[in-house]
């Protein structure tokens, strides 16, 4: 019997494998030490034992609400995820796992891999409405690439979208993708509409470092990244600074920044109502996106979500707040499950890759609802 978490994106540490019904595991922090919740590690052992898997430290993760109601993900041949039996009991995390195969993959959220990101980075750009920038590199010297979708007539509105600022939320990055090929597809009205009316700037992945290292939260030196948009650095948060730069010289007419909660069981958007320069103008832009979304997906609902900030009190430091306030413009954070979505539950995968690539699509069509009325 054997674990290994020595790929990209792998968090997990050994304790004790001796017994079959006991394998004692603990998730390894983000760098820096405040959060932790993100697992994926590879397992092999013997077809038809039943293992338990119990993670030792789950009760002191980042969001132990996070563990109620939720199943851990599971593939063999990590294209095609389920869910398996999991329970949450005095701290620890138990995880079933009766093998079907001498190996398989288990973690917090379907992976999307940093080789899967370069993938869809280099296969997006063959398309004759793609530009590729690098905005410059990241603490570990990566590359923060942006996609520039359009042919840059000032006279178009400007759409930004970022994903994963926190890179254990891969549903993000998820919903990118399915974003992205619905944008590039040349049979699809709605793509070739909106394309007439705006340019895309896109960044499927704002926290690569964190992603390769397997945090759930951070960057290389262990800062979230969607606290540092008031002033960002290049010694913290450069991912930020760069996006933050690109945005002042492009300008920003509607922000749709991508996450994934762990507690709440459900889809839903955070907008930026508490920021001082909020106008009843963006307030009537939010109010005509929030209905198209509704429309467009029936995985989206505004029932659950987070409390809205007071007016004039909003969190400027948080992505989605400092956009809508500086540009002025429709700004929200989006946010899909770990779990699966209650309103429309699927015993089988829960919330998966499959799902956020619907979303995605579902998001261009409130965006073309909304493109007409971006500027008052």
């Amino acid at each position: 019997m054997r674990i290994s978490a020595n790929f990209d994106g792998g968090n997990i540490e050994t304790i004790n494998l001796d017994k079959h019904d006991d394998i004692q595991l603990a998730i390894r922090p983000d760098e820096g030490g405040e959060f932790y919740q993100w697992f994926n590690f590879r397992m092999e052992g013997e077809i038809g034992q039943t293992y338990t898997l119990n993670i030792m430290n789950a009760g002191t993760a980042s969001y132990p609400k996070g563990w109620e109601d939720y199943q851990a993900v599971a593939s063999y041949d990590r294209q095609h995820w389920f869910r398996l039996p999991t329970s949450y009991q005095d701290g620890q995390l138990s995880i079933q796992v009766d093998l079907d195969c001498e190996a398989i993959h288990i973690a917090y959220f379907a992976p999307y891999s940093y080789e899967r990101h370069l993938d869809l980075i280099s296969s997006v750009q063959l398309h004759p409405a793609v530009s590729l920038e690098n905005l410059g590199l990241t603490l570990d010297g990566r590359d923060m690439s942006l996609l520039k979708i359009g042919d840059n007539d000032p006279a178009k509105k400007n759409i930004w979208i970022t994903a994963r600022q926190h890179p254990g939320e891969t549903m993000a990055e998820w919903l990118i993708e399915g974003l992205l090929n619905q944008l590039l597809d040349s049979d699809c009205p709605t793509a070739k509409l909106l394309l007439d009316k705006a340019n895309f700037y896109i960044v499927p992945n704002m926290n690569p470092d964190g992603s390769v290292r397997g945090h759930l939260r951070t960057n290389a030196v262990g800062t979230n990244l969607n606290r540092e948009w008031e002033s960002p650095s290049l010694e913290r948060s450069p991912e930020v600074y760069y996006v933050t730069n690109k945005m002042k010289e492009t300008g920003v007419d509607l922000f749709y920044d991508v996450h994934g909660d762990e507690g709440l069981p459900y889809v839903f958007v955070a907008g930026c109502e508490g920021a001082p320069n909020y106008t009843p103008h963006m307030a009537k832009l939010q109010e005509q996106f929030l209905a198209a979304l509704g429309m467009a997906s029936a995985d989206f609902q505004t029932k659950y979500g987070y409390d809205k900030d007071e007016p004039g009190k909003a969190n400027l430091t948080v992505g989605s707040n400092w956009v809508g306030n500086t540009f002025k413009c429709l700004a929200n954070t989006l946010e899909m499950p770990f779990k699966d979505n209650d309103n429309l539950p699927d015993p089988v995968v829960g919330w998966s890759p499959a799902r956020c690539e619907y979303l995605g699509e579902a998001s261009l069509l409130a965006m073309l609802a909304v493109v007409d009325n971006l500027s008052e």
